[in-house]
């Protein structure tokens, strides 16, 4: 039986397992919102844990903390930065709309580890608001740790992926350059292309992603801090919020910088919902590249057949030697989560009302869940599909020697009406384009051949 202990705060006694990090108030938490079972994301834990590191610090340079408690508030916080304690951190995400229980679950685990430190004393303990909590605002300092989070996220793992697959694609590219190819609109047969034309197509789809999210960051960068419960600053002294964000940024390396109006930076969540929005962007682009592969790929036998996919792992447990599209599935998933995120994202940063937005958690749920699974699902779908795809030259020199659409190569010379009567007469009777030119006497075999040239059609390769 979990032995207890119990634990008192402005609301009273409350009891908590004896062995627990966190006190009363994540208690309540715990209490109270037993909603679901998804947990606040430690890449916001471990921002907070940042910021109070941070805040300590300053509040030493600036006079407002005692020493001891400057350093040991600090360490702590150092060590759930850097994901030591991660199992003090249980609250569900869906709690109040500020964030507050998380940060004070942070504040109270911070102050347990540093009233553990042996330079604290009993007339020197760390108390979690008055001390890990100074100059803070659950208001100000959570959505500077979704800020935080966000942008660490995005550097680490979502860039890193999206720079990967823009060099794979074009490393495609520049193979599949040679394999002319019938191009398709509406799924219907085209012009000719190159294999390598449409690959460059995605490539440069995924640079204009990163260009967006790239430019998102900006904004993101902008931190609440100061601005304690409303904007106004009460209770933190005036160069607080900036030289945080400064230690901040000199101690991650990222852009940070304290917000230039701190009432709009706690009252609305733009930052974020224009990072989201790129996102987005890029769970569509990822989408439509995933399904051209996907059908380029379909087959082996009764599909296009013209990419065959790598051979990773048994696609049926009744076919047997069924290879199906895996990768591309779980990406494809993943779009479809992130666009599901933009949607509840925006309903969720509409929601501000006055001084606050209070879908906070929400926010930050989704951002954090958008962003790791883009960077995974990228990842993977490179690794495991993209660099092991090869094309079929033969079955692409096939379609494209059949394509009716090769005829339009002889607009120029008969126009438009003659060249849809030699397509739709070869496709009647099953003929070739050549072979219904001539029944029809537009063109001579001589002519035919010199202007209809399905490597003469391709542009600019």
């Amino acid at each position: 039986m979990t032995q207890m202990r119990t634990e008192t705060d402005s609301f009273g006694s409350i009891e908590l397992p004896q062995d627990a990090l966190w006190g009363a108030q994540t208690a309540r938490s715990l209490h109270f919102f037993a909603i679901g079972n998804q947990r606040m994301p430690l890449e916001i834990i471990h921002a907070l844990a940042l910021i109070k590191w941070a805040a300590a610090t300053v509040n030493g340079q600036l006079g407002l903390l005692d020493a001891r408690k400057e350093v040991a508030i600090a360490d702590a916080a150092r060590c759930i930065a850097l994901g030591e304690f991660d199992e003090a951190f249980p609250l569900s995400v869906w709690q109040t709309g500020s964030g507050t229980q998380s940060n004070m679950n942070v504040n109270e685990v911070i102050a347990t580890l540093a009233n553990a430190d042996t330079d604290i004393t009993q007339d020197t303990r760390v108390h979690p608001n008055d001390d890990v909590n100074r100059g803070q605002s659950s208001n100000d300092v959570f959505p500077s740790a979704m800020h935080i989070a966000a942008l660490r996220q995005t550097h680490t793992l979502l860039l890193p992926a999206l720079h990967a697959l823009h060099e794979a694609l074009l490393h495609k590219a520049v193979s599949f350059k040679d394999l002319a190819k019938v191009g398709r609109t509406h799924l219907q047969d085209a012009t000719p292309v190159t294999l390598g034309q449409e690959f460059a197509g995605y490539a440069a789809q995924l640079a204009l992603c990163r260009s967006s999210i790239e430019h998102a960051l900006q904004a993101v960068g902008a931190l609440a801090l100061g601005g304690t419960a409303v904007g106004t600053g009460l209770n933190t002294h005036p160069e607080f919020g900036a030289r945080v964000a400064a230690l901040l940024a000199e101690h991650l390396g990222l852009p940070l910088r304290q917000a230039d109006n701190l009432f709009a930076a706690m009252a609305g969540h733009e930052a974020l919902v224009g990072l989201h929005a790129s996102l987005r962007m890029l769970a569509i682009a990822l989408n439509k590249i995933g399904n051209d592969i996907r059908l380029m790929g379909s087959g082996p036998r009764a599909g296009l057949g013209e990419l065959l996919l790598p051979q990773n792992e048994a696609g049926s447990s009744i076919m047997p030697g069924k290879v199906n599209p895996t990768q591309i599935e779980a990406l494809t998933m993943v779009c479809a989560q992130v666009m599901g995120h933009d949607v509840a994202i925006g309903i969720a940063a509409a929601q501000g009302q006055f001084e606050l937005n209070v879908y906070k958690p929400l926010i930050a749920l989704n951002v954090q869940d958008s962003i790791r699974l883009l960077g995974d699902a990228m990842h993977s779908f490179t690794q495991h599909c993209l660099q092991g795809l090869q094309a079929d030259a033969q079955r692409l020199e096939e379609y494209l020697q059949r394509s009716l659409m090769l005829v339009t190569a002889l607009t120029p010379h008969i126009g438009y009406d003659r060249a849809a009567q030699i397509a739709k007469l070869a496709q009647v009777e099953g003929c070739s384009l050549r072979e219904a030119a001539l029944q029809l006497g537009f063109v001579s075999a001589a002519d035919f051949d010199l202007w209809v040239q399905p490597r003469g059609m391709l542009g600019v390769v």
